[in-house]
């Protein structure tokens, strides 16, 4: 006797593997069965299962650092959501483009589109959708300098999901509340924050967050000094996020190990991977990073009385200042062109 083919069956438990591929990091073989799931949903006419398959595609291109197409697969899912009058899926549709606007810089049209869902969410008493939402509204307060603003909002967070129970979600909140932490320089709290949320990690094989906080227990770590073992931490780092695959990730680590070797005063060490993390940004188009990048290049050759060198770096950064809306960026641009 044939089983009977059911495409509703073979859509469900499709995105049940595409969603723990994403979990794990394995954001190609994501992509691909999120591929295959939106021709099913096309060829079954159902539309709902369409706008949801979107979204999982469009999350998959943000985590392979491809927000052009994030941004199409969300803007997509968000007509198909109106179109059938799903507020729920609108509200998802709203918040990601939110967050893929927000990884490009593009932070006044990120929180439009965040505030338009987080009412949403609210309407719908989705508290879950709330909790994910204000998460990325936090993350860009803390990309903008704003600290204390972010952990007003991150502590909100964290007692939702602790009502919720979302432990995983948990893990995510306490690295955003030590990383703010550590911008306000409270490197005990940050730590005890951060340490929180490795255990949480750890335990839920969130292995691409897991990443992150480390990454950030050993900035914290090259801020109290000790920048040895700092360096012994991001190079574990470095090798879990290449293993991951993610490049936006592996950027970061990179521009971080060449700060903590110019701290070390190995100056032609921390070029080299300076010259490594922007080759990545530029690939990706992350002109935050590689503005950080050029700012820290621009610093060493300031440092070593090349100023030529270092006036081509700070004037790289300003050119990339200009396509970010957030004014204190440039300002912290322009000091450094006017420090030369």
């Amino acid at each position: 006797m044939t089983q009977s083919f059911n495409p509703v069956q073979e859509w469900e438990q499709r995105r049940d593997q595409a969603t723990r591929y994403y979990q794990q990091g394995k954001l190609q073989e994501s992509l691909a069965l999120a591929t295959k799931n939106l021709e099913l949903a096309r060829a079954i006419s159902d539309r709902a299962k369409e706008g949801y398959t979107l979204n999982d595609l469009g999350l998959a291109h943000l985590g392979c650092w491809q927000p052009q197409r994030a941004l199409e697969c969300f803007e997509q899912a968000l007509l198909v959501a109106q179109d059938i009058s799903n507020a729920r899926a609108e509200a998802t549709a709203l918040s990601n483009l939110g967050s893929t606007y927000s990884r490009l810089g593009k932070f006044s049209q990120a929180l439009k589109y965040l505030d338009q869902a987080l009412k949403i969410f609210r309407r719908l008493q989705d508290t879950q959708g709330e909790v994910s939402t204000l998460n990325d509204v936090a993350l860009i307060y803390t990309k903008l300098g704003e600290p204390k603003r972010a952990l007003l909002l991150q502590h909100q967070i964290l007692s939702m999901r602790r009502l919720l129970g979302d432990f995983s979600g948990e893990g995510t909140t306490l690295n955003g509340l030590g990383f703010a932490y550590s911008i306000l320089g409270q490197h005990g709290q940050a730590l005890e924050f951060l340490q929180e949320a490795l255990s949480i990690q750890r335990a839920v094989k969130n292995f691409v967050g897991e990443a992150t906080t480390m990454n950030n227990i050993a900035s914290v770590y090259s801020d109290l000094g000790q920048p040895k073992q700092a360096l012994l931490l991001y190079y574990q780092v470095l090798l879990s996020r290449r293993a991951l695959q993610d490049r936006s990730g592996e950027a970061t680590t990179l521009n971080n190990i060449g700060y903590t070797y110019s701290i070390l005063g190995n100056n032609w060490q921390a070029m080299k991977f300076y010259k490594q993390a922007i080759a990545i940004y530029q690939e990706f188009g992350d002109r935050l990073g590689e503005i950080s990048s050029l700012l820290n290049m621009g610093n060493l050759y300031a440092s070593t009385k090349r100023k030529k060198k270092a006036l081509s770096c700070y004037q790289n950064a300003h050119e990339l200042s200009q396509q970010i809306e957030y004014q204190p960026l440039s300002e912290k641009v322009q000091q450094h062109l006017d420090s030369l």
